[in-house]
């Protein structure tokens, strides 16, 4: 389904993606973790066009695309496919939730107010937010708000939805919720792209994990082989590491 071969993304001198390949089948929940700085949200911008990267190519749908000269026309045509949930929301602070999913459908797909509103209510009816559709995001939790913004990339009906480390500003509590959703999600086999420090979703949830460090991929296999018999020695020193703290179950 998905496919990058050789992606390198630079900011100045400094390498912050040294040549990482990857591959996505359809339905796979793909937990990317690593330690702060190792390039993980790099990688996940550059894969939806947020970053240009420098070199590499990316396999959609069986077309392939040359990173560092994709045209416009191209961007959009996967964008159409595709969906973004970022850590901090990205919400229009002066519309309300259900303007929130609106917009996109409206403005970018073109659909009509009415359509665009039907879907748009049957997505936070799925993340458990219709009862807040006239809720401004000051008036929401970040979990709520974070509910509304994975509404509102469900609501495009994309093939597959990136992640970038959706409960990193959440405390616990919310950060539950937020994950609820997103099994739900894997259980009807949404295809997703992770970034998390959640290591009890990239256990119990993902299909497969990729673990990168200094803009390498470090190792990468089914989540079940990942924690129970890595091969890497940094692997099994960071799995060590991350056990000396108490790890939700998610």
């Amino acid at each position: 389904m998905l496919e990058v071969q050789n992606i390198k993304k630079s900011f100045g001198r400094l390498e912050v993606l040294k040549g990482i390949s990857l591959r996505v089948e359809k339905g796979d929940v793909v937990a990317i973790i690593g330690p702060s700085g190792s390039g993980k949200t790099t990688l996940l911008r550059c894969m939806n066009f947020l970053e240009r990267a420098d070199g590499g190519t990316l396999v959609f749908d069986q077309d392939s695309f040359d990173l560092a000269h994709i045209s416009k026309k191209e961007i959009a045509r996967i964008r159409r496919k595709t969906a973004f949930v970022f850590q901090n929301y990205n919400l229009f602070l002066n519309k309300t939730a259900l303007q929130n999913v609106m917009e996109g459908l409206i403005v970018a797909r073109k659909l009509p107010r009415s359509e665009a509103e039907g879907i748009a209510r049957q997505a936070l009816e799925k993340v458990g937010m219709l009862d807040r559709e006239n809720h401004y995001p000051r008036q929401l939790s970040g979990g709520q708000q974070q509910r509304v913004a994975i509404a509102r990339a469900i609501a495009a009906q994309p093939e597959i939805i990136y992640f970038d480390e959706p409960t990193s500003a959440l405390d616990p509590e919310l950060t539950e919720e937020v994950l609820a959703v997103m099994r739900q999600l894997a259980d009807e086999g949404m295809t997703m792209l992770v970034v998390t420090h959640e290591m009890g979703f990239a256990r119990n949830v993902s299909s497969k994990v990729i673990f990168m460090e200094n803009g390498v991929v470090v190792e990468a296999s089914g989540s079940k082989d990942f924690f129970q018999r890595p091969r890497q020695e940094r692997t099994k020193e960071f799995l060590r590491n991350i056990s000396k703290s108490p790890q939700k179950e998610n």
